[in-house]
């Protein structure tokens, strides 16, 4: 019995023998891969993206206020529907219309969409696409002749989405003259829109004391992109739905608290 009895024990301890390297390796990389999963999950839920049947696309829940952009792309618009449009707690609460392009070009649907966002009470904003071929001077004069904002009107946009084989140097002296100008005018400071390869390439260490409204429609977040900039808007998709509007429309959603979302009125003088 004690032979026996001492077989078995070695027979264990023989069956406890430490695992390789090589399983150690393993179970390492279970674990880590368990934790970037976890990590993953976290990062994709904390805007709280949920499908909204109405709009057509999924929102970040975790802001409250959410908005979309448009122009002489969207046809003639019912405001009156656009207005009602309505999800529950979630609906659409300012619009950004698109006024002027380079020197001379007027959106042909400016005039009755600025007017008509006005006449059903929606919170609204004018842009200007940049045209770096153009002198920022005439771009200006083009947004300024159009554009007349009222107390309540959201800030002056630049969309700046087309270099024209410009050199970087010559893109940037011309956003900071429309920029400054247009800020001098309106008295309120304009916001920057651009994508995530123009906010890299043109923006980030050039224009730090501007807000900036982002384009990235394949992320959940945008804390690896602009984290120390000031973002106010993210555009995170151009496959949304609206009443009043044939086709798809972007949509956009304003990163800060409500209670922010009354400061940020026009001050023009």
């Amino acid at each position: 019995m004690a032979k026996r009895k001492v077989k078995a024990s070695a027979a264990k301890v023989n069956y406890l023998k430490p695992l390789p390297a090589k399983g150690w390796a393993i179970i390492a990389g279970v674990i880590i891969l368990i934790g970037a999963l976890i990590w993953w999950k976290d990062k994709k839920d904390v805007n709280q993206w949920e499908f909204v049947a109405k709009f057509g696309i999924k929102l970040p829940l975790r802001y409250a206020i959410h908005g979309i952009d448009v122009s002489h792309h969207n046809a003639k618009i019912n405001w009156d529907k656009l207005k009602k449009t309505r999800s529950e707690n979630v609906g659409i609460d300012f619009v950004y219309i698109k006024a002027t392009e380079g020197a001379t070009h007027l959106d042909r649907q400016f005039k009755r969409n600025w007017a008509e966002a006005k006449r059903v009470g929606m919170r609204r904003g004018a842009y200007h696409f940049y045209n770096p071929r153009v002198m920022s001077d005439r771009q200006v004069q083009n947004f300024i002749g159009q554009v007349r904002m009222e107390p309540g009107d959201l800030p002056p946009v630049l969309d700046l989405e087309t270099h024209a084989r410009k050199p970087d140097d010559i893109i940037i002296k011309g956003v900071k003259n429309w920029l400054q100008q247009i800020e001098a005018h309106y008295g309120v400071k304009p916001i920057i829109y651009v994508n995530e390869y123009f906010y890299k390439k043109y923006i980030a260490g050039n224009f730090d004391d501007y807000p900036l409204w982002l384009a990235g429609y394949s992320r959940t977040h945008l804390d690896d992109l602009a984290a120390d900039a000031h973002v106010l808007f993210w555009q995170h998709s151009e496959k949304g739905w609206a009443d009043g509007i044939r086709g798809f429309v972007d949509y956009n959603v304003f990163l800060h608290e409500p209670e922010e979302w009354a400061d940020l009125a026009n001050a023009s003088r």
